[in-house]
């Protein structure tokens, strides 16, 4: 007989540290707003990290959710390959380069490159606040992937 797995839902076992992430959660996308950063932009960052981290909840939520903010199916498509496309703007590069740096930890030399990049093309504001949503991202990616939440299917 075979052992049946429980999954424990973090987000419901302890809801109130739950409300306290989707309240930075919120306030990373307030400051998103107030340093200029387009909610199609938060979003195809989000879609990344969650690729990244193969996090399929997040992915089918903010999939969803950059393209009611108008990003295209094409951007979407060839976004693990956005190093090697031109359809993406300089500051969304350097966001896109920041936020993997940030959610691959690649080591001391390749980050410090990367947030070298980031840094020549991004604000200080931009830089702040693309770094907080990928921290962010991160603990929501890993919370679902944790929970084992479902995808659920499109009715």
């Amino acid at each position: 007989m075979t052992a049946v797995t429980k999954h424990v839902f973090l987000d419901k076992q302890h809801p109130a540290l739950w409300r306290a992430l989707n309240g930075l959660g919120l306030k990373v996308k307030e400051a998103a707003q107030e340093a200029g950063i387009e909610v199609r932009t938060v979003e195809l960052l989000n879609v990344r990290i969650s690729q990244l981290n193969g996090c399929a909840f997040c992915l089918d939520l903010h999939v969803r959710e950059a393209v009611e903010a108008g990003e295209t199916p094409q951007r979407l498509a060839v976004l693990p390959a956005w190093r090697d496309t031109a359809l993406f703007t300089e500051k969304e590069r350097a966001a896109l380069a920041l936020a993997e740096s940030i959610t691959e930890l690649p080591g001391h030399g390749p980050q410090e490159h990367e947030e070298a990049y980031a840094r020549e093309r991004l604000t200080e504001e931009e830089f702040s606040v693309v770094s907080w949503l990928a921290i962010t991202m991160n603990a929501f990616n890993r919370i679902s992937i944790t929970s084992h939440h479902p995808v659920r299917r499109e009715r």
